[in-house]
């Protein structure tokens, strides 16, 4: 097949740590996936190029999520509170690079779930686990600045801060730059 790339599926991925789990999202979900999508913090952050675009749950959680991973771009996860069993985040994985391997991690959490480390908990287990299970070299997270809670995130990850990404990306429909935070091998040390 000369000139034909083949598309990679996205690697499933189950995570677990003592207060968390990571899974694939079902059908079932949509209602969480709501909560956390319509929250205002929430919004404030996600990276959308439509400023009237709301996200709707059942859609991100089947057609989009199952899109994303047959394209081999990412998937989207549910991120589960151990305690009571409720999803209470969501995470997505994005712009992969099969040739680099490596992948970006997005994350967004219901406001009842905020100010615990659950996001910092599940984003750095999900980053091992790109790494040591699928093989893959570099996982990436993008920071809008100003958003304070998710620098938090990416240092308690244990993420690096490499530098800004000069009008790379969207925020609620207007051109914002990006802090570029990674994690390799490297960090596991």
């Amino acid at each position: 097949m000369i000139g034909q790339v083949a598309v990679r599926r996205f690697p499933t991925l189950t995570v677990s740590t003592p207060r968390t789990e990571v899974r694939p999202l079902v059908a079932d979900d949509a209602e969480a996936v709501d909560e956390v999508f319509a929250d205002r913090q929430t919004q404030r952050w996600l990276p959308l190029a439509d400023p009237s675009g709301q996200i709707d749950g059942r859609a991100w959680c089947v057609e989009l999520a199952r899109q994303r991973r047959d394209s081999g771009d990412g998937d989207h996860y549910g991120l589960v509170r151990r305690e009571d069993q409720r999803v209470v985040g969501c995470l997505w994985t994005r712009r992969t690079d099969w040739g680099a391997r490596l992948t970006e991690v997005s994350y967004a959490l219901a406001p009842h779930a905020r100010g615990f480390g659950l996001a910092a908990e599940a984003v750095d287990a999900v980053a091992i686990a790109l790494l040591l299970e699928h093989g893959f070299h570099r996982v990436e997270l993008r920071v809008a600045p100003g958003n304070v809670a998710s620098r938090r995130v990416a240092e308690k990850a244990g993420f690096s801060y490499e530098g800004l990404l000069r009008n790379a990306g969207f925020v609620r429909g207007a051109r914002v730059d990006l802090e570029l935070w990674s994690f390799v091998a490297a960090d596991l040390r």
